[in-house]
């Protein structure tokens, strides 16, 4: 772990508008340097830029911009063009529903299935359990790391397998829960790739990556262990453009050349009267699947994102180092804070803490997710900490995350109890019911990001053992980690190592 010192040299001029605040919602999206959106206003004002399907100057420069622009962000993952192609989408979830149609339009063309088995797991995000209500019922979710492990493994569970081994199957999961931050195992991909399995030999990978790849390098170089097909989101990576894509290994994308819908810009020859006849385009996977008019601008601000990127952060593994030496620092002030009678302040939530460790950015993101507990174990309403925390200008997100296999299985929330809470009125992604018999409906989340600092932490670390609720006292005892100062290693090298001991503070009643 090694904390970037730069960044305290340059956010309060490349993050103006973080002054002053406390942006803990990373995971929801990053925050754009003042330098992309000058870069970028830069490009716009000085060039003239028209619709690439034009054949015009102005057009013909925007499809060079696009062309180049797609190159450099295989690059940035480190896939090479010549194994994958990318398909720039509106976001991460217009990729996976286009990953989802195509197998569904698949499936339906065979006489024989007319659907697909799909597989997705527990820490997956609302947009990849959406999948499911293409399969006819056909999917299925994998409950825990071990069933994967189990399956892949040839495990035989009549409950998992597809119905045939003829059939199509497409296998989803997170590289990283939007929830808690654990990380999943990238092997996955490769282990059903290699298996021998008559099932698994029909059946494709989806890797939800949209937050896994906001402070970890995606690195694609090795094109037999990448998965098939990779969503990501960019503006949770850059903070700007709105864009998302689908990462494609090439030899897995014909998958993608049986979606039976057509937009303009994807086809070569079309017939209306009397003949109903259409020639998609074939050059490349992304002509056949980008719909319509490219978001042109997004993309040419996206080169500018990666730009800018690079020259602050210099790496992706630079920012994962800085995130993880930082979410171990929360995570040990947070575990650190008790009530006066003992009772941890923090319930944080990890189904495997031994193999998921903060600081182990193989293992675990820069995220918490948590809830705040009463002295007498009763649980604080988790909107209620967000509005506290918004009125002392600290940002994060509360609720249920659209991670409802995460609430299910970390709250220990059965699916009547769900039912219950809708018809009391809950609703996901609106203020309502914190509790259900003082049983939680959500959490609260903690995101950290490439420009988060010490200072950030620590902010949110001393809000916690101050802050009071409504007919809440918390009295606290309060064990700070201790700050070292900055270790250099020669002219360049700046690190911030981890203090092993822990300063106890006396009582304090607020």
């Amino acid at each position: 772990m090694a904390y970037n010192e730069s960044v305290d040299d340059f956010r309060d001029v490349e993050y103006p508008m973080m002054k002053g605040k406390t942006y803990l919602d990373h995971a929801g999206s990053t925050i754009y340097a003042k330098s992309l959106i000058e870069g970028f206003s830069r490009k716009m004002i000085s060039n003239l830029y028209g619709n690439p399907h034009s054949t015009s100057d102005p057009s013909q420069l925007s499809g060079h911009m696009v062309d180049s622009i797609r190159e450099k962000t295989l690059a940035f993952f480190k896939a090479d063009p010549e194994h994958f192609d990318i398909v720039f989408t509106a976001n991460a979830t217009a990729a996976i529903k286009l990953v989802g149609e195509c197998f569904r339009d698949l499936a339906s063309a065979s006489p024989m299935s007319s659907t697909f088995w799909y597989g997705y797991h527990k820490d997956a995000h609302t947009s990849v359990v959406g999948i499911r209500e293409m399969t006819k019922d056909n999917h299925h979710c994998f409950t825990s790391d071990d069933e994967v492990e189990r399956w892949l493994n040839n495990f035989q569970n009549p409950a998992i397998a597809p119905s045939s081994s003829t059939i199509p199957g497409l296998f989803c999961y997170p590289g990283q829960s939007n929830m808690t931050g654990r990380r999943l195992p990238l092997s996955w991909t490769r282990k059903l790739r290699q298996s021998n399995v008559p099932s698994h030999q029909n059946t494709y990978s989806l890797l939800d990556a949209a937050a896994l790849a906001t402070t970890t390098q995606l690195d694609f170089s090795n094109p037999d262990a990448a998965p098939d097909f990779t969503a990501v989101s960019f503006y949770k990576i850059f903070g700007f453009p709105d864009l998302g894509a689908l990462v494609v290994r090439k030899e897995s994308g014909h998958i993608l050349g049986w979606r039976k819908y057509f937009g303009g810009g994807t086809i070569s020859s079309l017939t209306v009267l009397h003949e109903a006849s259409v020639q998609r385009k074939d050059a490349t996977l992304h002509d056949a699947l980008e719909d319509g008019t490219l978001p042109f601008h997004n993309i040419i601000a996206l080169g500018c994102a990666i730009d800018v990127h690079v020259k602050l952060y210099g790496s992706m593994k630079a920012i994962s180092q800085h995130t993880s030496f930082l979410s171990r620092r929360l995570y040990l002030g947070m575990i650190n804070l008790h009530h006066s009678n003992g009772t941890p302040l923090c319930v944080i939530y990890n189904d495997i803490p031994d193999i998921c460790e903060y600081g182990d950015p193989v293992t675990q993101g820069g995220t918490v997710a948590f809830n705040l507990m009463k002295a007498d174990g009763g649980c604080v309403g988790h909107s209620q900490v967000e509005k506290v925390a918004n009125e002392k200008g600290i940002f994060l997100r509360s609720g249920g995350l659209c991670n409802a296999g995460g609430i299910a299985s970390y709250l220990h929330v059965e699916p009547w109890q769900f039912k219950r809470a809708w018809s009391a009125g809950h609703r996901c992604g609106e203020e309502g019911i914190d509790l259900v018999n003082g049983k939680p409906t959500g959490v609260v989340r903690v995101s950290l990001g490439a420009m988060s600092t010490i200072v950030d932490v620590d902010t949110f670390l001393d809000f916690l053992a101050d802050v009071s609720f409504p007919d809440l006292r918390i009295l606290i005892q309060r064990q700070k980690v201790m700050k070292q100062s900055a270790t250099r290693i020669g002219k360049t090298s700046k690190t911030v190592a981890m203090a092993p001991n822990l300063l106890r503070f006396p009582h304090s009643n607020h």
